[in-house]
């Protein structure tokens, strides 16, 4: 790997100037030709999942093709880039374990840029929507403060970086088990919340991308009793508890990298929440809660009144009535 100099380890700012064009690696800002890019969703993953025609509808309800959404990227980066697949890759073949052992920060850096590659597909077709969305992603002030937040956090993936003491987001690994699970690949996200979930055969990949794992801590204990075989519908509902905690978390953290030095090796981050004495998230309310629910088990048709014959109680599949991690093998389940 060629030395690093202390420019090296500056963060580009795409911002500055909007520098979100095809001309632009997407990571560092050098000049790039049309023939410099990388795919978002990576070459072994269209190929093992034939996704390549899989058609994805934008919010201007425009379609695009996943091979089709590409992401301009030098020499350098693309190469960075295709270490982390091939790592990825290769743990993604043996299953959940392996891919827990990658790391939260690797995996992370893979998931956040997928989700890098839809989003600022999304935010580009907004200066020329096919039918504007009711809800423009660039006139969300928060959403792009933390989006930039996020942006920074990705120079992993350009240098090698160190987050110092914090983790950048919070990364589970579930594992589905096979008995009624027949979906091999799927993936969803919440741009606003910047949550991005992947399924890779009996792996489940959930991150929320700028959190700086304060996610993690809250679902600790429930991620805690996850580590085991769960029924896709278990999963569906730990899903709805994160993208549900995600849209109750109202701090977005203040990112600084430290000024390089001569013969430094890696960039460095600091975060702080800008308010430490207020409350992180915003109080939780079932009504809403149980609605992200509903929508995360309509395939199974659950409906949201069945999840709230309990108002106080909403329906769980995960728990069971005594709050016990529960054992379910098919649903609807068999007596």
């Amino acid at each position: 790997m060629p030395q690093l100099t202390p420019a090296d380890l500056i963060p580009y700012d795409p911002f500055d100037g909007m520098r979100f064009g095809p001309q632009t690696c997407f990571l560092s800002g050098q000049p790039v030709g049309p023939e410099d890019t990388i795919p978002v969703f990576a070459d072994w993953l269209q190929a093992r999942y034939h996704l390549a025609d899989r058609p994805i509808q934008l919010l201007d309800q425009r379609t695009v093709l996943m091979r089709d959404l590409r992401l301009p990227a030098s020499p350098a980066v693309r190469a960075r880039i295709e270490a982390l697949e091939q790592q990825v890759e290769a743990a993604s073949a043996q299953g959940p374990e392996a891919l827990r052992a990658l790391g939260d920060e690797t995996l992370f850096l893979w998931m956040g840029k997928m989700f890098y590659g839809v989003f600022i597909t999304e935010l580009l077709n907004e200066f020329e929507p096919l039918i504007k969305p009711k809800y423009p992603l660039a006139e969300n002030a928060a959403l792009v403060r933390r989006f930039q937040a996020f942006f920074q956090l990705l120079q992993g993936l350009r240098v090698p970086t160190e987050y110092a003491d914090f983790v950048p987001g919070s990364v589970f690994v579930l594992e589905a088990d096979p008995a009624e699970d027949v979906t091999p690949f799927e993936y969803d996200d919440d741009l606003n919340t910047l949550v991005f979930s992947i399924k890779l055969d009996k792996t489940v990949l959930v991150a929320c991308l700028v959190d700086i794992g304060l996610i993690g801590q809250a679902m600790g204990k429930v991620y805690q009793d996850a580590q085991r075989p769960l029924h896709p519908v278990q999963i569906a509902e730990f899903k709805a508890r994160v993208y549900y905690a995600a849209h109750l978390l109202h701090v977005v953290p203040d990112i600084y990298p430290r000024a390089p030095r001569p013969g430094d090796t890696q960039l460095v981050f600091d975060a702080l929440l800008d308010d430490v004495t207020g409350a992180v998230f915003n109080p939780w309310e079932n009504a809403s809660y149980t609605q992200t629910l509903a929508d995360m088990w309509y395939r199974w048709n659950i409906s949201l009144a069945d999840i709230v014959q309990k108002p106080l109680e909403p329906m769980s599949l995960l728990y069971d009535e005594a709050g016990q991690p529960r054992q379910l093998k098919h649903w609807p389940a068999t007596i």
